[in-house]
């Protein structure tokens, strides 16, 4: 992808369009909203959800974004290292490897009627392995690849005969794709070669332990636990927090895990995946009542109707006696 690189002729013109997006002028949020809107395919609310923004927040994000790209004077072209100077290039091509990311999560839990969009996942793909082509060596690029081929390996079981949603300790795994297991993890095994760490190989690594674990039971949950403490040091948001929150309930027990949503519930206000957490964490510990409410408040929330269903299923299970 970079000028004059011996791959240039298999650039792909859609990873070159993200690269222009990704303007210096802009910040990294809102050149990554811009992408994902302007070239991504996503809407303002389904690039608003995945920021834990309002939509009318995220709309003026882009239009701002949008003036400000029209009044820059300086060209809007790719970025150049004949000077040797790769600061402008770096920066960009970790907002492309965001936007991918993004583009990727959509896909993999959509809203509304389905929970695959696997066009925009498969898209995702393509374009991660369109640019690991050009930027074999950069090993967040090799990470990114192995996190969504890991991720992807497991979508033919994550949905029933009627769409419902199977969640991973009950997936049949033999129908997990293998051959993109196989793939993913050594991938994820080269990309650590360098001994640069980044969230997309520490998320790959994360991957890849749960793709070779044989049952729920031989998941290695210590060492989960331990890559999301340095995925959150390294890029700490809520989201990671809360995923932290499930492997550290799975090996300090529920009550750990839900001590830490306790410190969530400001960040995560009004977002779904935290009450569907919570219930899940009370349900393990035994708190039936409590697990009820906030699978029933998740179930509110959402707005993937299969999320939906399985939430409001999950709670109606607990009440019977």
């Amino acid at each position: 992808m970079r000028p004059g690189d011996a791959h240039a002729e298999e650039r792909d013109d859609t990873l070159t369009l993200f690269f222009l997006c990704c303007h210096p002028a802009l910040s990294p949020a809102s050149a990554i909203a811009l992408t994902l809107r302007a070239v991504g395919g996503l809407t303002t609310e389904e690039i608003a959800r995945a920021f834990l923004l309002p939509e009318r927040t995220m709309a003026q994000r882009i239009t701002r974004a949008k003036k400000r790209l029209a009044a820059e004077q300086r060209p809007f072209a790719m970025p150049a290292e004949s000077n040797g100077q790769h600061g402008e290039w770096n920066e960009r091509l970790d907002n492309v490897l965001r936007v991918l990311y993004l583009i990727y999560t959509e896909g993999h839990t959509s809203g509304g009627e389905r929970l695959h969009r696997v066009d925009l996942s498969s898209e995702a793909i393509r374009l991660a392995r369109s640019l690991f082509r050009a930027l074999p060596d950069n090993p967040e690029v090799t990470g990114l690849l192995a996190l969504l081929l890991l991720t992807d390996s497991r979508r033919a079981a994550r949905t029933g005969a009627g769409g419902e949603l199977i969640p991973l300790e009950e997936q049949d795994r033999s129908l997990w794709d293998r051959e993109m297991i196989i793939e993913g993890v050594r991938l994820a095994t080269a990309s650590v070669r360098s001994g640069l760490i980044g969230q997309y190989q520490i998320q790959a690594a994360i991957a890849a332990l749960h793709a070779q674990a044989l049952s729920p039971e031989h998941t290695d949950w210590p060492r989960i636990l331990l890559l999301y403490n340095a995925l959150e040091r390294q890029s700490p948001n809520p989201m990671v927090t809360l995923n932290r929150a499930v492997a550290l309930a799975m090996v300090h027990g529920p009550q750990a895990g839900l001590d830490l949503t306790d410190t969530l519930t400001e960040a995560l206000a009004g977002n779904h995946r935290l009450d569907a957490v919570r219930g899940h964490l009370y349900e393990m510990a035994g708190d039936t009542e409590e697990a009820i409410t906030a699978y029933t408040a998740a179930a509110r929330l959402t707005t993937s109707l299969p999320e939906r269903d399985y939430l409001t299923i999950r709670a109606a299970r607990l009440r019977r006696p």
